[in-house]
């Protein structure tokens, strides 16, 4: 294996969880994200060699992953609808209140366009605002007025369903 090769491997195991997390940012489709996840790694292996180092390699692997996610979205919403088939497998206990508001916290943050959707997770990984901004391509102030905007539209939510 070349230097590369073994860097771009290092860094996939590194950084994977990373990118299957903004893969699931977009989709809960299975088969959705694991196309988004081969396009991100066709991306960074793209762009390994044109990274400057201007941010952090977790940064980069960020941006390069809500991008590509972004206009992977963009050119499939021009495709036509399909449905999933689902195996109506339940792997937690209903009953627990904890599940229940982590599915109901879900459901709601789901309801989010792409982009607000994208910096509640970030934010919810502990990222500071400046590095959601430089990820998502914001001011660090933007990102702050975002946020109040974002929680009112969950708070309100609450009184929809």
């Amino acid at each position: 294996m070349n230097p590369i090769e073994k860097e771009f491997t290092d860094i996939v195991r590194e950084h994977k969880g990373t990118i299957y997390t903004v893969c699931y940012m977009f989709s809960n489709n299975s088969d959705e994200v694991a196309d988004l996840f081969q396009e991100i790694l066709i991306n960074i292996w793209n762009g390994l060699p044109k990274f400057r180092g201007e941010s952090s390699l977790n940064t980069w692997i960020w941006r390069v992953s809500f991008n590509t996610c972004v206009s992977y979205t963009k050119k499939n919403s021009r495709r036509p609808k399909t449905s999933p088939l689902s195996m109506d497998i339940n792997l937690f206990d209903e009953s627990q209140e904890d599940v229940r508001q982590i599915k109901m916290l879900q459901k709601r943050i789901k309801r989010l366009g792409p982009f607000d959707r994208a910096i509640v997770l970030l934010w919810l990984e502990d990222m500071s605002y400046a590095e959601i901004g430089e990820i998502v391509g914001i001011s660090e102030k933007n990102v702050s007025v975002r946020l109040v905007r974002i929680r009112e539209q969950l708070k309100k939510m609450n009184n929809i369903e």
